[in-house]
């Protein structure tokens, strides 16, 4: 673990600024506005440790060095992202914690410095459990944090490919959601018959899966699950090969 000591105090300092950033957030509520970038905060040991390469894979022009500007810019944007797509999918029991640890799985899969992952996946996993079985609820303390060791851990591994394609359906979820309230002003939400959750319109992910169905909560979150379970062993099966 010594000779990964600076990339831990950097993964460390970057999870425990998305902890405070979501505990802010649970403190005064914040508007949708401010939250989105808020995350960019989190980025600020990326950028003052310089920890990761700033040699970047891309699908159109292949392998980019970025220099200082991947610090500066990229890390930002990247933390950015996926912290407010992580945060997004949520509201569930479970679907805040299972859905991002088969993602920390899967990033642990394809890089080197996959021992860092041991304490967030241990966390993750029991916070799942009690999660799922509705006795805690994870807020977003958790979900900031979940996404920014995402984020983090995919640019001190050098794995943003990897990152990427594992977190499709929380894009996907986000950009419904977005394009929504930006174009529409109209928000997602899910209607409880019984125990059971339906919808009549495609605003997110889980409306999206719930779409004219009746469905459980565990139902729905189990399909979000898989949904994310194989766009990550995807993402692996590419890192793998590439």
């Amino acid at each position: 673990m010594g000779i990964y000591s600076e990339e831990a105090l950097t993964l460390a300092s970057c999870i425990l600024f998305g902890g405070f950033l979501g505990l802010f957030d649970d403190w005064i509520d914040l508007r949708w506005r401010y939250k989105a970038i808020t995350p960019i905060f989190a980025s600020i040991p990326l950028m003052a440790t310089r920890k990761g390469e700033t040699v970047m894979a891309t699908y159109i022009f292949g392998k980019i060095d970025f220099g200082i500007f991947f610090f500066l810019v990229i890390a930002p944007i990247i933390v950015t992202v996926t912290t407010n797509a992580v945060n997004q999918l949520g509201g569930l029991n479970g679907l805040e914690t299972i859905c991002p640890l088969i993602v920390m799985f899967g990033l642990a899969t394809v890089s080197q410095l996959r021992i860092l992952m041991v304490m967030s996946i241990a966390i993750c996993s029991v916070l799942a459990y009690f999660n799922y079985k509705g006795r805690i609820f994870v807020g977003n303390v958790g979900s900031f944090a979940f996404g920014i060791t995402l984020a983090s851990f995919g640019i001190i591994s050098n794995i943003e490919q990897t990152l990427l394609i594992s977190i499709l359906p929380f894009i996907l979820n986000s950009t419904l959601i977005i394009l929504n309230i930006l174009l529409f002003n109209r928000r997602a939400r899910l209607i409880l018959v019984g125990n059971k959750l339906h919808s009549d319109h495609i605003r997110s992910l889980q409306t999206l899966i719930a779409y004219k169905r009746d469905l459980t909560e565990h139902q729905i979150v189990w399909v979000c699950s898989l949904l994310v379970a194989a766009s990550t062993l995807i993402a692996v099966l590419v890192g793998m090969t590439s």
